[in-house]
C-alpha cells in the first residue's frame, strides 16, 4: 500500500469514527467570531467568519459521506445516550453560522436559509433522538449515559431562537409568527435546562466522579445559560417593534438576568473542577474534539455579557467581555493548534507504519 492509499484509509477510518459533536468547532469559531465583531476586532472577525464557513462545509461533507458510507455507525450514534446528543451541535453550529452572516457580513438571505435549515434540523433531531432514548430496551445507568453534552439540546434550541430574533428587523412581513416562535423556543430551552441540569447536579453530588468522567462538555453547563442570555437580549432588543414583547419586557429582562447569573455562578465551579482534574489528578491536556465544547461557552459568555450590558444600560458590565474575549481567543487558538498537531501526528504515524517492514509491524 502506497502513501496515497494509506492516507485514504486513514481518512475513511476518521470519517467512520467521527464524533457527532464535531460541529462544536463551528459553534466555537462562530461565537468567537461574533464576539470579535462586537468588541471591535473586525479583521479577526472576518478571518474567523470565512474560516468557519470552510469548517461548516467540510463537516457537512464528511457527515454526508459518513451517513452514506457508514450508515450503521451513524445510526448507532443517533441512539447512543452518550454520543447521540452530539448531533445537536449540527443545529447550533448552523444557527451560530447564520448569526455570523447577520452580525459580521450582513447577508440576510443566507442567514435566513440557515435559520430555516436549523429549525428543520431541530424538529427532526430532537424528536428522533429523544424518542430513540425513550423506547430503547437497553439503557445505560445514569452515571454512564449522562454528561454535560446533554445540555447541547438547550444550546441548539436557544441558537434557533437567537438567530430568528436577530433576523426579525429585516423581515417585517413575518414578524408576528417569528416573534412568537422565538419566544416559545427561548422558554422551551429554559425548561429543558432545568430538566437536564437537575439530573447533572444529581450525578455530580451522588455518584462517584472520576477525573476522566469530568469531560470538557461539562463547560456547556455554563454555555447553555450564556446562550439563553444572548437569546433573551435579542428578544429584548425587538421589544420596540412588537407590542407583544413590550408587554412582556419586565419578564424578559428578569429571566435574562436569571440566565446570566446562573452562567456566572458556574464559572468558578468549573475552574475548580478543572484544577482538580488536570492539576491534582494529573489528567493530561491532549486534543479531543470535545474541547470545542469548552471553547464555545467562553466565547458565548463574552458575547452575552456584552449584549446584556447594552440591553440593560449597565455599562460597568462591559469590563467582563473586554477581558473574556482574550480568554476565548487563547482557548480557540490552543484547541485549533491541538487539532493541527493531532492531525499531523496521526498522518506521520500512519506513514511510519506503512513504511515499516512486515516484521516491524
Amino acid at each position: 500500500m502506497n502513501d496515497r492509499d494509506s492516507l485514504l484509509q486513514l481518512l475513511q477510518d476518521a470519517i467512520k469514527k467521527m464524533h457527532p459533536a464535531y460541529f462544536a468547532m463551528v459553534m466555537a469559531t462562530g461565537i468567537v467570531c461574533i464576539s470579535s465583531q462586537l468588541l471591535g476586532f473586525k479583521s479577526v472577525a472576518l478571518l474567523l467568519h470565512w474560516l468557519n464557513v470552510l469548517f461548516f462545509l467540510t463537516l457537512w461533507l464528511l457527515t454526508l459521506i459518513r451517513f452514506v458510507s457508514f450508515n450503521r455507525e451513524f445510526i448507532a450514534d443517533l441512539t447512543d445516550h452518550s454520543r447521540g446528543v452530539g448531533f445537536f451541535t449540527v443545529i447550533a453550529g448552523t444557527c451560530v453560522l447564520g448569526s455570523q452572516f447577520v452580525v459580521v457580513v450582513q447577508n440576510i438571505p443566507i442567514a435566513m436559509a440557515l435559520w430555516i435549515l436549523g429549525i428543520s434540523l431541530w424538529v427532526v433531531f430532537i424528536y428522533t433522538i429523544l424518542t430513540a432514548f425513550t423506547i430503547k430496551e437497553t439503557k445505560p445507568p445514569l452515571e454512564k449515559g449522562l454528561n454535560g453534552g446533554w445540555l447541547v439540546i438547550v444550546v441548539a434550541t436557544q441558537s434557533v431562537s437567537n438567530l430568528g430574533s436577530i433576523l426579525l428587523p429585516h423581515l417585517a412581513q413575518h414578524q408576528d409568527w417569528m416573534i412568537f416562535t422565538c419566544l416559545s423556543l427561548w422558554l422551551c430551552g429554559g425548561m429543558i435546562y432545568i430538566w437536564v441540569i437537575s439530573l447533572i447536579f444529581y450525578r455530580y453530588t451522588f455518584f462517584l466522579m472520576s477525573p476522566t468522567d469530568l469531560m470538557p462538555p461539562y463547560w456547556i453547563n455554563m454555555g447553555a445559560m450564556a446562550i439563553s442570555t444572548l437569546a433573551g437580549t435579542a428578544l429584548i432588543a425587538n421589544a420596540p417593534i412588537s407590542p407583544f414583547l413590550t408587554e412582556l419586557l419586565p419578564f424578559l429582562k428578569g429571566f435574562t438576568i436569571f440566565f446570566w447569573a446562573t452562567a456566572t455562578w458556574w464559572i468558578p465551579m468549573l475552574i475548580v473542577l478543572g484544577f482538580w482534574r488536570h492539576v491534582y489528578k494529573k489528567v493530561k491536556l491532549t486534543y479531543d474534539p470535545l474541547y470545542w465544547g469548552a471553547v464555545f461557552p467562553l466565547g458565548m459568555y463574552t458575547a452575552c455579557t456584552f449584549k446584556l450590558a447594552l440591553s440593560l444600560n449597565q455599562e460597568y458590565l462591559l469590563i467582563i467581555p473586554r477581558i473574556f474575549i482574550y480568554v476565548a481567543f487563547a482557548a480557540w487558538i490552543a484547541t485549533f493548534t491541538g487539532l493541527i498537531l493531532k492531525t499531523l501526528g496521526t498522518i506521520a504515524q500512519q506513514r511510519q507504519v506503512m513504511r515499516a517492514t512486515p516484521s516491524e509491524r
